[in-house]
């Protein structure tokens, strides 16, 4: 994995770190050899698989994510942060210390068991990428589908990853159902920016292709711009959208840019690396959208921003999605959960014992 490269090759302390280290370009790695490691991955035990969130401007009650960290190496990720809980760099580490989910399935199984009726749309993927490269062996996500398709509960996917085509299988059932979406994320449809900006996530194409095939088997699809970024992604809107659409997809996001915390500087690296001259103006335009700031964590403003560029983009926004069909909102249906017989067994056999050990 040496050969590709990484989102940034900097490894800024957590903000919980009470020492601040220097790395000399020497003690990094030998002239001439590849400067990014190899990707890591651990094991990570949990109690629950289910994240519950309270924010009142996010659309989802529950989600699932089935790593911590992500190989995709966006720059922009704003789940970099989540690295320092851990004691590692949300740059570097980030991106090459991957921590797996230890049986997220028989967690989702053990708390989908327990409910009377549906959750709220479970969606998976909201802070890292559940078909990052890494799923290919670990195949964390497909064993939550397999689940989620049993027990019938309503699903939406976030990703920017081709590799959801090979479970096609699970979710054309869950489609045809209605209990599943999916949006693919498009960031750009440059492929020299998406290089610079998402170095080991799928190629644009590739994800408009993804958009077309599961569409063509059943499965609703949406497509979410984001993020957008002044100056860099922000006037490929209205030909992204129309392409989106014009690959299936029924429904569209967008997200400004959000730099919490440690991606701040991660992000100003970034744009000293790749866009220098553009620099000052794309942060100038981001802070006015922030109050001043690079970043606001205000309940709905954190999405969208605020002053002129942030109405504008919203506008342009309305006027694409209706122009290029993408406003269908589809409800997933809730009536069809149920718990499978062979979980039923299992909690009748263990209260014979231990009575009160599966409580309702």
């Amino acid at each position: 994995m040496n050969s590709k490269k990484r989102g940034t090759e900097e490894l800024p302390p957590s903000r919980f770190d009470k020492t601040s280290r220097e790395v000399w370009l020497e003690d990094r790695y030998d002239l001439g050899e590849e400067p990014s490691p190899s990707t890591q991955f651990f094991w990570e035990d949990s109690k629950s698989v289910l994240t519950r969130n309270k924010s009142p401007d996010i659309p989802f009650d529950a989600s699932i994510n089935p790593y911590r960290g992500c190989e995709h190496g966006c720059i922009y990720c704003f789940a970099r942060p989540n690295h320092s809980y851990v004691d590692l760099s949300p740059g570097l580490d980030f991106e090459t210390k991957i921590f797996v989910k230890k049986e997220p399935a028989k967690l989702l199984a053990e708390e989908l068991r327990k409910k009377k009726q549906a959750l709220a749309p479970i969606t998976i993927g909201t802070a890292t990428d559940p078909y990052q490269p890494g799923e290919r062996v670990y195949k964390n996500t497909r064993s939550l589908l397999e689940v989620l398709l049993e027990f019938k509960q309503p699903t939406a996917i976030i990703t920017k990853s081709s590799l959801i085509q090979r479970d096609t299988d699970i979710l054309s059932e869950m489609g045809k159902l209605g209990i599943l979406k999916v949006f693919l994320s498009i960031t750009t449809l440059d492929k020299e920016l998406w290089s610079k900006l998402e170095p080991r996530a799928p190629a644009p194409v590739r994800r408009m292709e993804t958009l077309r095939k599961l569409t063509d088997v059943g499965i609703p699809t949406g497509v979410l711009f984001a993020p957008v970024i002044p100056f860099i992604n922000d006037f490929e809107m209205e030909h992204l959208l129309e392409q989106a659409s014009l690959s299936g997809a029924e429904a569209a996001g967008m997200v400004f840019v959000r730099l919490p915390l440690e991606v701040a500087p991660l992000f100003e690296d970034w744009l000293t690396r790749h866009f220098p001259l553009k620099k000052e103006k794309v942060l100038k335009v981001i802070s006015e959208a922030r109050g001043g700031k690079l970043y606001k964590a205000n309940w709905g403003e954190r999405m969208r921003g605020e002053g002129n560029y942030a109405e504008l983009l919203q506008k342009r926004f309305s006027i694409c999605i209706k122009r290029f069909g993408l406003t269908k909102r589809r409800e997933l249906r809730t009536d069809l959960f149920a718990v499978p017989s062979r979980y039923l067994l299992k909690k009748k056999k263990s209260e014979e014992f231990l009575p009160g050990l599966f409580p309702e």
